[in-house]
């Protein structure tokens, strides 16, 4: 029989000792294969659950609305100021109107404005949670006896 048969039967048998002592014991790195394959499974289903369809005409249009009132707001404010300095009488006449908008009236005001800054808020929270990615925990770490620092916390009482 020659060398390179000899090979092989040895590692024919060195296969079939291996597949007969996995009966006994895990493979620990198929084992450890398996886990990942799983892990891996795990986040592309995760990842196809939060991907998101492109955004059609529509709803572009709808988002770029949806960013109009704060830029509207601040600039708005300013232009106050600039009326305020360019047309003081008219700017005047104008705040006294304003004097006399009945309060419950500035009460929805105010909540219609709170409301729709908070839902934004909380739309862009959930969206931002949405995109973190999963992390897996790290195993618990073992307790171990430590007879000196036993001993010693004894002593100290």
């Amino acid at each position: 029989m020659s060398i390179l048969g000899i090979g092989r039967a040895a590692t024919g048998v060195g296969q079939a000792v291996a597949e007969v002592s996995e009966v006994f014991t895990v493979n620990k790195t198929k084992a450890e294969m398996a886990t990942q394959a799983r892990y891996q499974a795990a986040l592309a289903q995760a990842g196809a659950e939060f991907e998101q369809k492109p955004l059609g005409r529509f709803d572009r249009f709808v988002n770029g609305l949806n960013r109009l009132p704060r830029p509207i707001l601040a600039l708005s404010t300013v232009g106050l100021f600039a009326y305020a300095m360019s047309d003081p009488a008219g700017f005047s006449v104008r705040m006294q109107g304003l004097a006399y908008v009945p309060e419950p009236l500035w009460w929805l005001l105010g909540a219609v404005v709170s409301f729709y800054f908070g839902a934004r808020e909380l739309n862009y929270f959930r969206g931002y949670r949405a995109n973190i990615p999963a992390i897996p925990m790290a195993p618990p770490l073992a307790t171990v006896e430590n007879a000196a620092l036993t001993a010693w916390q004894q002593a100290n009482r």
